[in-house]
């Protein structure tokens, strides 16, 4: 997973996709507004035919003549190197890694595309992505984000990018959450969808990684169950961040709200709900605007820990360590509702 950040008065906010390893990078749950960076590996001199043609794609995606000047590595990756490239005029920022990766690229492309498109938060811009030689690369318009958010604003916004919606659950591009693979073949039923392509998915990888036993049998108690939760909840198939925590997000000078990083898919708006809340950074003016603007059902605060399963054993994963035991719990917990 990746850091990536750009850092605006002491605040990083501009990570990757691969973000769950940044969690292990920054506790944004206990210092907001704080950083630790990790190791980065540096693109160098050695890399300058890539920002060749680097700056050949963006010409061409843009229509604006453009030469790297200056480039500058931007906080500490773990997975990706991340960069800010500029003319002296125009920046971009460029995230580059093997050409292995070139998928991961193309979707968190596609769906800052997507996303742009609702015209509801912000997102950065893709301009291109790409591969060259054995790297693959992505870019994007730079953000300057040292403000602070407006999270009324940013409340009433992410409630309306939830009610864009599609025609099924899923999306047409398999992603990642973090670096495990997040599959999103579209589907008619939620519930069905949410078995097989989320907790089932992540359940299966938690055996395949030596996770057994009392996790696994409360998990296929817990897949075999979970209906009752929706038996007066009915989602549509909102478009979703898919992976908004506290440091996937940041503000523009004039507190416009930014997300970015996203693992798009359209499902249950409150699945993005909760994820916001498993790490907390968002805070009461976020949840009551979203709320005024479009009210949440009856039995949501069992669903969010049902929801947040899903993440917690994704950090299992890949993390190991306290997870599983905080996995087990969240389990019994919403089965004790059931």
């Amino acid at each position: 997973m990746d850091v990536n950040l750009f850092v605006h008065n002491g605040i990083g906010r501009y990570s990757s996709q691969n973000n769950h390893l940044e969690k292990d990078c920054i506790d944004l749950a206990a210092k907001p507004n704080s950083v630790r960076l990790c190791s980065h590996h540096k693109i160098g001199d050695s890399h300058m035919d890539i920002w060749r043609h680097l700056e050949q794609q963006i010409r061409q995606a843009t229509g604006q003549d453009f030469h790297i000047h200056n480039s500058q590595n931007v906080g500490g990756g773990c997975i990706n190197s991340a960069s800010r490239v500029s003319d002296g005029d125009l920046s971009y920022f460029i995230k580059t890694n093997h050409a292995r990766h070139a998928a991961m690229f193309e979707a968190e492309a596609e769906a800052l595309r997507e996303m742009a498109a609702s015209h509801t938060v912000r997102v950065p811009q893709p301009v291109c992505y790409g591969e060259h030689g054995n790297q693959c690369y992505v870019v994007m318009e730079h953000l300057d984000l040292g403000g602070r958010a407006d999270m009324s604003s940013f409340g009433r916004q992410f409630a309306a990018m939830h009610r864009v919606t599609a025609d099924q659950f899923g999306w047409h591009i398999d992603n990642t959450i973090g670096s495990t693979p997040q599959p999103n073949t579209p589907s008619d039923d939620w519930v069905e969808f949410w078995r097989a392509q989320r907790l089932g998915f992540q359940l299966r990888t938690a055996a395949d990684n030596g996770y057994g036993g009392e996790l696994q049998r409360l998990g296929e108690r817990l897949l075999a169950d979970m209906p009752a939760l929706f038996s007066n909840h009915r989602p549509v198939p909102s478009m979703l961040h898919g992976d908004l925590w506290g440091g996937n997000y940041g503000a523009l000078r004039d507190g416009t709200p930014v997300i970015f990083d996203p693992a798009l898919y359209y499902g249950d708006r409150e699945a993005d709900l909760a994820m916001t809340e498993l790490f907390g950074g968002f805070g009461q003016a976020f949840y009551a605007a979203y709320n005024e603007a479009w009210p949440l059902d009856a039995g949501y605060d069992v669903r969010k820990i049902f929801y947040n399963i899903y993440h917690i054993i994704n950090h299992l994963n890949l993390f190991g360590g306290g997870y599983h035991g905080q996995a087990i719990s969240m389990i019994e917990r919403v089965l004790a509702e059931l």
